[in-house]
């Protein structure tokens, strides 16, 4: 069975590739791993710090675990660069854990895609900061970030 094309489709322009960054933010917002699971090739190649999953299935319990232990997790990602088919983001996301401690994890992702406008690859760099309640910045209600939000340019990170 083929699956129907994931657009924006590359190659990319400014405008689609900062619309794939910003699909790919409200997706990781529903913190529905089947559904962003999606988005990505059934043979994707991924690196997240340590972890090195394979294939979608692999994506999927990743993200089901990661979304277990990160408790009310919001995401800002922002375009940093592109090319035909490929996106390098930076992001960051506020999360807190079983205990209460809050953290903000700052990132930087490495994209390329299929053709279909799947994600084949995705290399991913991520450093957690411990944060006091206080010191949070991502206040939406879960789910995606609202339009009118600052990003991470907008506030200062």
């Amino acid at each position: 069975m083929t699956e129907a094309p994931r657009p924006p489709l590359p190659p990319f322009t400014r405008d689609t590739a900062i619309a794939k960054v910003r699909a790919a933010e409200d997706a990781w917002n529903s913190r529905n791993p089947e559904a962003v699971s999606l988005a990505y090739t059934q043979d994707t190649n991924w690196r997240n710090r340590a972890d090195f999953p394979q294939g979608r299935a692999a994506v999927q319990a990743f993200l089901t675990a990661k979304w277990e232990r990160e408790h009310e997790y919001r995401l800002i990602k922002e375009l940093w660069a592109f090319t035909a088919n490929r996106i390098a983001v930076r992001f960051a996301y506020e999360w807190r854990d079983a205990t209460g401690q809050w953290y903000r994890s700052y990132g930087n992702e490495n994209w390329e895609f299929a053709d279909d406008g799947r994600m084949a690859h995705r290399f991913a760099s991520i450093n957690d900061l411990k944060i006091t309640a206080d010191a949070r910045l991502f206040h939406w209600p879960q789910g995606p970030r609202p339009a009118g939000h600052p990003g991470l340019s907008g506030l200062g990170l």
